[in-house]
C-alpha cells in the first residue's frame, strides 16, 4: 500500500478535512496535497506518524514486514501449504482447530454486517446455547445458523461436493433460517450495497450471471488466490440475495481456499474499513491487486489459527 493509498483510506475512516489531517501531521495543506496526489514522498518520521493514524483508524499495522507485495505473501502461503496433505480433513479431525475457526468465522462475519455480540458472546452462544442478556433474537440465530452453516460446508467439501448453484441456495436457507422468508432463494427486487456506490446487477438477471459465475468459478486456474478474489468481487456485485451477500460470499470464499488445500480466509472485524475499500477498488476501477493482497493476510490469518 503506497502513502496516497494510506492517506486517501485515514481521511476516509476519520472523518479529518485535509486541513485538519495535515495538522494532525504538522504539515503544510499543499505538502499532504503532494502527497496525496503521489508528487512528493514523506520523510521517514512522517511515514511513521502515518502508519501510527492508519493504525488507530483501522485496527491494522501495514508498516515494515507487513507491506510485503502479494506475489512475495503468495509465496509464503504456498510454502505453508506444502506442510499440509490435507487441509480440511486436519481441521475435521482436530476439535479444538474446528470449534477455534467456526468461533473465528463466525464472530468476525456476523460483526462486519453490524453485529454487536463479542468473542466471547458468540462462543457462548454457538457452543453453550447461553442467551445474552440484552441482545436480540435476530443475533443468537444469526450465530448459531452462521455456525450451522459452516458446519455443512466443511461436512459437504469433505465428501468431494461442488461449488454450485445448489450449494449456494442450501447456505443461504441454512443461514437465514427463522430470519427471513426468502431464505434459500435469489431476491426479487433492485437492491443497493449500503454505503457504497458500487451497481449492483438487475433482479432480473441474478439468476443468469450466477449460472455464469459458478461455471466460471470451477474452470481450471493457476493463481488460487487470484482467482478467489476476482470470484469473491463479483459475488459481491451480483448480490444475489436480499439480506446474508457478505457472509455467504465469505462461506463460498471459505470453500474455494479449501478446495485448494488452503485454510480459510479469516478477514476479521478490525480489518473491515480496509477490507470494503478493497473490494469497492475492484469493483469500480478493475484493480484487483489490494483485494488479492489482502486475501493473502486474511489466509495468513486462517494459518497461524491451524499453526496454533
Amino acid at each position: 500500500m503506497n502513502v496516497s493509498e494510506k492517506l486517501k483510506i485515514i481521511k476516509r475512516l476519520s472523518g479529518l478535512t485535509q486541513e485538519n489531517l495535515a495538522k494532525k501531521l504538522g504539515v503544510s495543506f499543499a505538502t499532504l496535497n503532494s502527497w496525496i496526489n503521489g508528487k512528493s514522498k514523506p520523510r521517514k518520521s512522517k511515514l511513521e506518524s502515518i502508519d501510527k493514524l492508519l493504525l488507530k483508524y483501522t485496527g491494522v499495522k501495514v508498516s515494515g514486514d507487513d507491506e510485503k507485495t502479494a506475489v512475495g505473501k503468495k509465496e509464503i502461503i504456498h510454502e505453508k501449504a506444502k506442510k499440509y496433505k490435507d487441509v480440511l480433513s486436519l481441521i475435521l479431525k482436530r476439535v479444538d482447530l474446528y470449534d477455534q475457526l467456526i468461533l473465528s468465522l463466525t464472530y468476525n462475519t456476523n460483526r462486519i454486517e453490524g453485529g454487536t455480540l463479542t468473542e466471547d458472546e458468540t462462543a457462548a452462544v454457538i457452543f453453550r446455547n447461553e442467551t445474552i442478556k440484552n441482545k436480540n433474537l435476530i443475533e443468537h440465530l444469526e450465530a448459531k445458523n452462521h455456525q450451522s452453516a459452516i458446519k455443512f460446508l466443511f461436512d459437504y467439501l469433505s465428501q468431494k461436493g461442488k461449488i454450485d448453484e445448489k450449494l449456494i441456495l442450501k447456505l443461504h436457507s441454512i443461514l437465514m433460517n427463522g430470519i427471513r422468508d426468502d431464505a434459500g432463494y435469489y431476491r426479487r427486487h433492485g437492491v443497493r450495497i449500503v454505503g457504497s456506490n458500487v451497481p449492483t446487477a438487475n433482479y432480473f438477471k441474478v439468476p443468469e450471471l450466477m449460472e455464469k459465475l459458478i461455471k466460471e468459478n470451477n474452470q481450471k486456474h493457476v493463481d488460487t488466490i487470484e482467482h478467489a478474489a476476482h470470484t469473491h468481487s463479483r459475488f459481491e456485485q451480483i448480490h444475489p440475495f436480499s439480506d446474508g451477500n457478505g457472509r455467504i460470499g465469505r462461506l463460498i470464499l471459505s470453500a474455494m481456499l479449501l478446495k485448494d488445500n488452503l485454510p480459510p480466509a479469516v478477514i476479521e472485524i478490525k480489518e473491515k474499513g480496509l477490507y470494503l475499500n478493497y473490494l469497492r477498488k475492484s469493483q469500480l476501477s478493475g484493480d484487483f491487486a489490494p483485494l488479492e493482497d489482502f486475501m493473502c493476510d486474511s489466509i495468513l490469518n486462517g494459518f497461524k489459527i491451524m499453526e496454533g
